[in-house]
């Protein structure tokens, strides 16, 4: 199985699972209504407004019908906010499926839920009232949340989960509407990969990043700070490890090299002590060539013979570049020549 098709069985089976979730939830809810007693002076009459009916307002004064309008007021809140959080779940079932890959917080998901129900149920406390209405955004104000969101599109589930809410008090099938909507959106967006770079510009990006890698691990800076970051704090022992083990796949892979380029000369070092000679005279390649690598080294029982690749610069003639060598070797390069 390919990973694309890994892919799409999950986004699948969410989307069925949705569609059947969505059916079930709206065809409930509307024969549900439909066939509610309206007029009945059991049934409250505010429901109406929930669901497009143009119900009238509640009343919150005293009267003879006041405890039924304080019934009738906790009941339609209470449908609000169910049907805040039921439209909502899909909701986050879109979400951890698109933010499967990059990772998200729980409690991001959990807000999702919990936040339409609590701006349905705060929608319809002020629906009928302005003064609720600036005393809430009183509150709101004095009020400071401080969550910092990964991803921008956290924000943007966040704004809908309020919208899902505050269209829960209002209207319920414009609630419906938002919340079908947004995840179809989702969906499309995040199967298409909507956005996202063509291959041609994703190979060039990738290729530019690869020609600089490798231009700064031939400059002294990429040394340095290999130094600076992993050697410093390593003991002895490990970094005469580190140096035999760079030294053999250095030596394993000068000896799949037949010749070195045509800009490149071949140094050859005898020396009776290897490490000796690297730690003298390697750092005065660095600052007297325009670039220089490792060959192979080839032991015998009269000494070692060490090879450099090595670039010159233009102001460097072989004749300063042996006698550097000789001069940085001192005791342990015995010969030295270009080939």
């Amino acid at each position: 199985m390919t990973s694309e098709s890994r892919q799409a069985a999950p986004a699948t089976r969410l989307v069925l699972r949705s569609i059947l979730y969505y059916v079930i939830l709206i065809g409930g809810a509307t024969l549900g209504w439909r066939s509610m007693p309206h007029g009945s002076a059991y049934a409250p009459t505010s429901l109406d407004a929930l669901f497009g009916a143009g119900g009238p307002p509640v009343s919150v004064k005293g009267g003879p019908d006041a405890a039924l309008d304080e019934v009738s007021l906790a009941l339609t809140v209470g449908v609000a906010m169910l049907a805040a959080v039921l439209l909502s779940l899909p909701v986050a079932w879109v979400y951890l499926l698109t933010r499967s890959k990059r990772g998200y917080q729980q409690s991001v998901v959990q807000l999702l839920i919990i936040l339409p129900a609590v701006v349905a149920g705060i929608g319809l406390l002020v629906k009928y009232s302005v003064a609720l209405a600036f005393s809430l955004a009183g509150i709101v104000a004095a009020v400071r949340f401080r969550n910092t969101l990964d991803d921008s599109k956290d924000a943007v589930y966040v704004f809908l989960a309020t919208a899902v809410g505050l269209a829960s008090a209002v209207n319920l099938p414009v609630a419906a509407v938002i919340s079908v909507g947004f995840n179809a959106t989702v969906l499309v967006l995040w199967y298409t990969d909507f956005g996202s770079a063509p291959v041609e510009l994703d190979g060039r990006i990738a290729e530019n990043r690869l020609k600089r890698a490798k231009q700064l691990a031939r400059t002294g800076t990429f040394v340095a700070r290999i130094d600076d970051e992993v050697f410093r704090n390593m003991t002895r022992e490990q970094l005469e490890g580190v140096a035999e083990r760079a030294w053999k796949r250095a030596n394993n892979t000068a000896d799949d090299e037949a010749s070195a380029p045509d800009d490149e000369t071949r140094l050859r070092v005898s020396t009776d002590d290897v490490t000796a000679m690297r730690r003298a005279v390697e750092p005065r390649l660095q600052d007297f060539t325009k670039r220089w690598r490792a060959g192979a080294v080839h032991t015998s029982e009269e000494g070692s013979i060490v090879e450099y690749f090595v670039q010159m610069r233009k102001k460097t003639t072989s004749e300063e570049l042996l006698t550097l060598v000789r001069a940085a070797g001192s005791s342990h390069v015995r010969t030295v020549e270009l080939v």
